[in-house]
């Protein structure tokens, strides 16, 4: 075994094979070590998040190293039948890499029998292996949108997307199942175990049988008072509270507030309980009407904020305190001068029902209630208070476009992928947030692309919200709260936990830097 740095609560434990690597993990579950929060089994490693303290990250290490490693990966699950139409854009290029035909991949593919190893990337997401011999590069730079039902290839595995999402993987097809469904008991159609047979449907006789889609039960009315009702959703308006952590064995990811300390502050200004849900604002834009008489708070980004009386009057009201709203009266929330986020909070709360145990909305996994539309009406909770607070202090500014970001990470536990030149380059070049950042991660863009010393494909692995994710581009990926479970890219660090909330809001065209607070893990191979 192999232990590597990953954050303050977080390492990996590098194996020498799947079959290692699923039997530490089998371990661990049959006799869950004190302090360990969540373990994340991938390729050739395991994840394992713990709790700061006691027992110390040292201490569980050498726990770990003791551990038996001759556990089978357990029973055979049920065979899983997967139409596919072979027709995926990257078809011929994964069959040149392979030195083979189009129909030698097609029949190679869909003659052997698979198997689900392991789950994580998005919920739903499977990672198969066979003896069919594949190893299949990802792409040069990640697509920014896969559709939904994509069958692809990666190193030695096929996988399946889910739904429309971020990835590198190389398609060769597509299937009409849906392979996660809120509807369905289990969610996921592929689970740890299952043995999966693809048919190709262009194949003369062949007969599939596609399994009837379940639809979700409609929500219910709810019976509790009416609040707030939503005039103008703005860029996105979601529900958020402190997120679903311990989910990683159904494939998602925490998701949860971008800026836990703006969500707090917001529960506290109305005197709700700390975590419960608030609605999170991307670049302002909400306005809501007030159905009865409320108090309500806005921390984050700080934006303008108007309040419109029945009757036509206006007047300016302050972020970061309790607001009062009278019956008929309309909050509404502008552009915020710095910062990308802000977050209303309702006092008594909001009346929600949580999915898998938070009302957090995961714009990756599609996990949660759904996203605010004008017309929604949102009703009370009524939730035990407690008094409000006066008002609360927002603990940093927040940036604006052109500002330069200090982001303070631990290098690991790729680092020693990259050459001595580029761990030098990603603390000394500044890297701008582009556009196509979201919730999932901010893509950054700098002058010279990060080189690595180790050129292999890397087999999939557990990454932590903060991880910086080096494509074959070379051009960073800082992941954030909505991230995928698992990367096939090498994490060269992980910001600090006490630098997400700043991520979170760092908006698109301002610059960051990176200041290391460990020592880099000395380059394997060529230096540079």
């Amino acid at each position: 075994m192999r232990f590597l740095p990953v954050n303050s609560n977080s390492f990996l434990v590098e194996l020498a094979s799947l079959e290692q690597t699923l039997a530490l993990h089998a371990a661990l579950e049959a006799a869950p070590l004190s302090g360990v929060e969540e373990t994340i089994p991938a390729a050739r490693t395991l994840l394992i998040r713990f709790t700061p303290g006691e027992p110390t990250a040292s201490a569980l290490a050498q726990i770990i190293g003791r551990l038996s490693l001759n556990s089978s990966r357990g029973p055979q699950g049920p065979e899983v039948i997967i139409p596919v139409r072979y027709r995926g854009e990257d078809l011929p290029e994964a069959a040149e890499l392979l030195g083979l035909s189009v129909q030698q991949l097609i029949a190679r593919h869909s003659d052997h029998e698979w198997q689900v190893a392991f789950t994580g990337f998005a919920p739903g997401f499977a990672y198969m292996v066979s003896d069919a011999g594949f190893n299949v590069p990802r792409r040069t730079t990640p697509r920014t949108r896969i559709p939904a039902g994509s069958v692809a290839l990666a190193g030695e595995f096929s996988g399946i997307y889910p739904q429309a999402s971020p990835g590198g993987w190389q398609l060769i097809g597509d299937t009409p199942l849906s392979m996660w469904d809120l509807g369905r008991e289990p969610p996921a159609l592929l689970t740890p175990g299952a043995r999966v047979r693809f048919v190709d449907e262009s194949r003369q006789g062949a007969t599939i049988t596609v399994a009837a889609e379940i639809a979700p039960p409609e929500p219910e009315a709810s019976s509790a008072p009416q609040a707030l009702e939503i005039l103008a959703s703005g860029l996105q308006a979601l529900y958020q509270d402190e997120g679903r952590a311990g989910q990683a064995r159904l494939g998602i990811s925490p998701s949860g507030a971008l800026d836990r300390g703006a969500l707090r502050r917001a529960n506290r200004l109305v005197g709700n309980p700390w975590g419960s849900a608030v609605i999170e604002i991307t670049q302002g834009g909400l306005r809501a009407r007030a159905l009865s008489p409320q108090v309500v708070a806005v921390t984050g980004a700080p934006c303008p904020v108007e309040i419109r009386s029945a009757d036509g009057q206006r007047f300016q009201a302050a972020v970061e305190q309790p607001l009062a709203l009278e019956a008929g009266e309309e909050i509404r929330l502008g552009a915020p001068a710095s910062g990308v986020r802000s977050y209303l909070a309702l006092r008594g709360g909001f009346a929600v029902a949580p999915v898998l145990h938070s009302c957090a909305f995961d714009t990756l996994a599609q996990v949660g209630p759904p996203p605010l539309k004008p017309g929604d009406r949102l009703h009370h909770a009524g939730l035990p208070c407690q008094a409000v607070e006066q008002t609360e202090t927002a603990p940093v500014t927040l940036p604006t476009k052109g500002d330069v970001v200090t982001l303070d990470f631990i290098p690991g536990p790729r680092s020693d992928w990259f050459t001595a030149r580029s761990q030098a380059r990603l603390t000394d070049q500044l890297w701008q947030v582009t556009d196509q950042s979201n919730r999932i991660g901010l893509r950054l863009a700098g002058a010279q692309p990060l080189e690595r010393s180790i050129t292999q494909e890397l087999p999939s692995e557990g990454v932590c919200s903060g991880a910086i994710q080096i494509p074959a581009s070379g051009q960073p990926v800082l992941f954030l709260n909505d991230r995928p479970l698992t990367g096939g890219y090498p994490v060269i660090g992980a910001v600090a936990d006490y630098h997400l909330d700043l991520a979170g809001q760092i908006p698109p065209g301002a610059t960051i830097r990176f200041r290391a607070i460990a020592p880099f893990q000395e380059p394997e191979g060529n230096h540079d």
